[in-house]
């Protein structure tokens, strides 16, 4: 067994798989149990509310890409929910915002971070073209307050 195994424990069948793999493992192997990362849809639906504040917002007078708009929106998310920015000096002198990764948020947290995103462009007047273009307006948040 030289190949990572992931397990998705949905059914009985799955945690059965799971149970045989770990018995199965050499001495030394690493056995993690965490919860699921952020869907592939809820991905695709921030990065779709991203585009249209890009197309439709000024932050500072300033136009700015899907990119910078994800950054500033994933810092203000994490003030929202109690958590702290962490600016550090970069290595060309400039101030760098070490952020948390999207990829690694879970289904919760990034439910939290959609909702915070929608209730910004709310406030601020953007429509969701896109999003309701690609039929994103009915992926449900789930689990709030959870990280």
């Amino acid at each position: 067994m030289s190949e990572p195994q992931q397990f998705r424990l949905v059914h009985d069948a799955a945690r059965a798989g799971a149970r045989s793999a770990v018995d199965a493992a050499p001495a030394g192997f690493v056995v993690t149990v965490s919860p699921p990362k952020r869907s592939a849809e809820q991905n695709a639906k921030f990065h779709a509310i991203c585009s249209d504040v890009a197309r439709q917002a000024r932050f500072m007078g300033r136009k700015l890409t899907p990119l910078q708009w994800k950054t500033l929106f994933v810092s203000g998310h994490t003030i929202a929910t109690e958590g702290h920015a962490d600016m550090v000096p970069g290595l060309e002198g400039e101030f760098v915002n070490i952020r948390e990764s999207t990829s690694e948020m879970t289904v919760p947290r990034k439910a939290s971070l959609i909702e915070y995103t929608m209730a910004w462009c709310a406030g601020n007047g953007i429509q969701l073209r896109e999003v309701a273009a690609r039929g994103y307006e009915e992926l449900a948040p789930v689990a709030r307050g959870q990280k």
